[in-house]
């Protein structure tokens, strides 16, 4: 028990930490606000349709340093990285703000009006 709560705990941890650096940069904010970008389940951001080279230059950046810090903590829990990317998925979605984008178990993008629809896997 005490392993899962550790292994939860350093997934929020980790989605934040990274979702806070992002955070700082205005070119991120804009594209949040503007519903280009929003979070999916496998806790990567993805571009909402198809969005401008620089977005999707932003987005891979973002996600590239999201896979970096899964692949540590997974390789710290005893984890795979994929197991690690959707439980922080999971948080993530679940912590969308109203207004603010994120993509569907089915795959359809959708603006979050207060409940954002979850995998059936999250916990």
């Amino acid at each position: 028990m005490n392993k899962v709560l550790m292994v939860a705990g350093l997934v929020a941890l980790t989605g934040l930490s990274v979702q806070a650096s992002a955070q700082r940069d205005p070119a991120y904010q804009a594209a949040r606000a503007a519903k280009e970008v929003g979070e999916q389940p496998d806790g990567y951001l993805g571009v909402v349709g198809g969005g401008s080279p620089a977005l999707q230059a932003m987005v891979r950046d973002i996600n590239i340093k999201r896979k970096a810090a899964y692949t540590q903590s997974a390789q710290a829990n005893g984890s795979t990285v994929e197991q690690f990317a959707f439980t922080t998925g999971c948080n993530l979605v679940a912590r969308v703000p109203v207004g603010e984008m994120y993509k569907t178990p089915s795959g359809q993008w959708k603006e979050n009006t207060g409940t954002p629809e979850l995998d059936g896997r999250c916990k």
